[in-house]
Order: structure tokens, then sequence, then C-alpha cells
């Protein structure tokens, strides 16, 4: 399976919506340790979220991929997606989009760099056009416009759109 990312959110440790915020923890400990790597957790009791660590070790961000272009292997995100009625509604979300994936605590820690690595993040073109707006499901710092999606894509990204 394959898919091109459209739509992230970041965080940092500065910053009261994330989960490093409060200092370092056995849950997000990940988000200390060096870039590229994944920081995945189960939120609200139902729905895994993938991140990318993006600081140096030992100043915790991470940005959350919330949601995706699906490029191949179709049938196995519908598959696992069933309640999905469309396409555009296979990826469209951080909980979507793992649950497509198989994202689980297993990718915890992984090297999403790593070429050799199960799940992993490839270079690919940079949008032309970006949006950006407030991070979606949060109560603190939600004056800050981290979200950050792909303008050409839009039918592809989670809601609210901005």
């Amino acid at each position: 399976m394959r898919a091109r990312i459209v739509e992230t959110e970041a965080y940092r440790s500065d910053e009261p919506a994330s989960h490093s915020y409060r200092g370092e923890t056995p849950r997000n400990r990940i988000m200390y340790g060096p870039p590229g790597h994944a920081y995945v957790y189960f939120s609200y009791g139902c729905h895994w979220m993938l991140n990318v660590v993006c600081h140096e070790p030992g100043d915790a961000a991470a940005v959350l991929i919330r949601s995706a272009e699906p490029i191949a292997g179709l049938e196995e995100m519908r598959t696992r997606r069933p309640k999905a009625r469309r396409d555009q509604d296979l990826l469209s979300g951080p909980g979507k989009l793992c649950a497509a994936f198989g994202i689980d605590a297993r990718f915890n820690g992984i090297d999403l760099l790593d070429p050799r690595s199960e799940l992993r993040i490839e270079p690919g073109e940079p949008p032309a056009r970006m949006v950006s707006g407030p991070r979606v499901g949060i109560s603190q710092a939600q004056e800050l416009a981290w979200r950050f999606l792909d303008a050409d894509a839009m039918r592809w990204t989670s809601r609210p759109r901005p």
C-alpha cells in the first residue's frame, strides 16, 4: 500500500496541546528521540494515531499524519475500512489512515526513514499550494495555525476543512 500525505498537524513541547508539554513519560518517550521515528498512540480508546518525530533528540516535537491520498493497495485499504463508502473516505482522518494501513502499537518507535522498514516515508513532490489553519480536536493552543493541508488535494483531507 502507498499513499501521499496531504494533511498534517504539528506539535512541540512548549505548547499545551502536545503530549510532551509536561515532560517525558513512558508514553511520549519516542518524541524525545531521533527525528524520523514513529510516535504511535491510542486516542480516545478507539483510534491509533501516527506521528513523525521531527526535532533533534531531547527537543520533543512531532507531526501528526492527519490524512493521505491513496496511491496503491486500495483493495487492501477497502478491506480494512469496510465502512468507507468512497475512496476519499479511506484515509481522510488520522484514525482512518492508521486503520487502513494496519498501524498500531507495534509501529511505535520504528524508523520511518529506513528503506527496509515495514512502514516508511519516502520523499515526494511538495505541494504547489498549502493551506494552514487551527488543529482539530484540541482544547488548548487552538490559536496556533499548525494544521497544514495540500490546497490541491482537499477532497482527500479530513473535516472540518479550512
